[in-house]
């Protein structure tokens, strides 16, 4: 379509939308926090979290998913890259959109298999 003002979209990588709970530990720190996988793709995931954090921190993750079952989970390190407060009627907190920085290729496998599973294109 000649003259389309529709954006491109910059995504390498299809998004998916997520309902899982995750744990996660700001990289250094002692403490577990919990927050919700909202969307996710191969390279990342956006999450929801009452923890207020910077953008650049470093977070250990744990992704906890049902497999058949059984519960089952998949671990990666990721970065913040954004941030922004987020409200509802009953809860106030932040959205954040994470970069994975290292995940192990059998997590990888994991994440590839939830997504194709529960989420096909």
């Amino acid at each position: 379509m000649e003259g389309s003002t529709l954006p491109k979209e910059r995504r390498k990588f299809q998004r998916f939308n997520l309902d899982f709970p995750l744990e996660y530990r700001v990289s250094g720190g002692p403490d577990a926090f919990g927050g919700i996988v909202v969307d996710g793709s191969e390279i990342g995931l956006r999450i929801h979290s009452i923890k207020n954090m910077s953008v650049g921190s470093r977070l250990n993750i744990t992704v906890i998913f049902p497999k058949e079952f059984q519960v089952a989970n998949f671990d990666v390190v990721a970065e913040i890259i954004w941030k922004e407060n987020y409200s509802t009627i009953n809860w106030d907190g932040y959205r954040y959109g994470l970069k994975f920085i290292s995940i192990k290729e059998e997590d990888l496998e994991k994440l590839k298999q939830l997504l194709s599973d529960h989420y096909p294109t």
